[in-house]
């Protein structure tokens, strides 16, 4: 099963790291939480990635292409013009990268990767989120509606798209960044069918967020998947501090492996 990663925005309210590189690659702990994400997904045997860039793809490029140089020792022989690796350490990661435009909305770089994905379900989810959502959880409870879509609804503490689900937790309405506190909010780590993309009717101006869901959750095909544990944004430099603390301390509940 692929898994889809939003890696293309420009990051302004994070403007302090990401004038230089993607947000996705504001590092936490030494490696990009781009990476941190990742190694969520393949914790649960997950590791066909499909990565969506815009602002800044050159970064994430270098950053897949010269892999081993960032995980291993390397012994240069400039007379020789050759390069030795030592003891490589990498993850089983097959990693698509496709430009998906500067300018272009979340549900258009989606789009875009359609016929990367194919006719099967997949997986999406924001490339400035950390959580230990059980991926092999969430899974099951998306089979088990058997609609198009599942959303990860967490609790924090406000500020951000509101679900309102009934009790089957088929979601009745979605309210893009609401007042108030305490809401189930849109976490991301998503489930699709591929007859999403039927959702998708306005190209690259797809907001994923606003009529798509919308219209999701009109038609009855879009459930929320409850996560109680940890999920934590990187939205400010506050948060991105907050993280790097938590690393340091050695409080890292989002690292299952």
């Amino acid at each position: 099963m692929k898994v889809l990663i939003l890696a293309g925005g420009l990051g302004t309210r994070l403007s302090e790291e990401t004038h230089l590189i993607p947000k996705p690659m504001v590092e936490i702990g030494g490696r990009p939480i781009l990476w941190h994400i990742m190694k969520l997904y393949s914790h649960y045997g997950l590791n066909e990635f499909i990565i969506l860039l815009g602002y800044k793809s050159y970064v994430i490029k270098e950053f897949f292409s010269n892999y081993f140089l960032h995980k291993s020792d390397v012994t240069f022989d400039l007379s020789k013009n050759t390069m030795e690796i030592h003891e490589m350490h990498c993850e089983p990661w097959k990693v698509t990268l496709i430009d998906t435009g500067l300018m272009t909305q979340t549900g258009g770089r989606v789009l875009r990767a359609k016929s990367y994905v194919g006719n099967e379900t997949f997986m999406l989810t924001y490339g400035d989120g950390v959580s230990n959502v059980d991926i092999q959880k969430l899974l099951a409870f998306h089979k088990s509606h058997g609609h198009a879509a599942t959303v990860t609804a967490v609790q924090p503490e406000g500020r951000y798209g509101n679900i309102v689900s009934d009790k089957d937790d088929k979601i009745a309405n979605f309210m893009e960044k609401p007042p108030g506190d305490g809401a189930w909010i849109n976490a991301g780590f998503f489930v699709l069918e591929p007859r999403v993309f039927d959702y998708l009717k306005d190209g690259d101006n797809t907001n994923f967020e606003r009529t798509p869901m919308e219209n999701l959750a009109k038609d009855g095909e879009l459930y929320s998947f409850k996560h109680y544990g940890f999920w934590k944004a990187m939205d400010t430099l506050r948060e991105k501090n907050k993280l790097q603390e938590m690393w340091d301390k050695g409080n890292i509940p989002w690292m299952l492996d």
